[in-house]
């Protein structure tokens, strides 16, 4: 398990084991000001992708999960 995830489970775990509402609250508001903080810069290439992305949904060329997974299954 990584740092990262040692330390969300750290926090899960107090979070569900407090009944300081004033705590939660304090929680709450530092996870609402983060939030509002983070922005996502993304590149022109991934842009281009999400843009590609898009035409196919709108033109129908998708791909089920099970057909997916039969594919997939052909390579291992």
């Amino acid at each position: 398990m990584t740092a990262i995830e040692n330390i969300k489970n750290g926090l899960i775990d107090r979070i569900l084991a407090t009944k300081n509402e004033k705590l939660l609250q304090a929680i709450s508001t530092i996870f609402e000001s983060a939030q509002a903080e983070e922005e996502v810069s993304l590149s022109s290439e991934q842009l281009e992708m999400l843009a590609m992305s898009e035409d196919d949904i709108a033109n129908g060329r998708l791909i089920s999960e099970d057909d997916l997974d039969k594919l997939d299954s052909g390579w291992r």
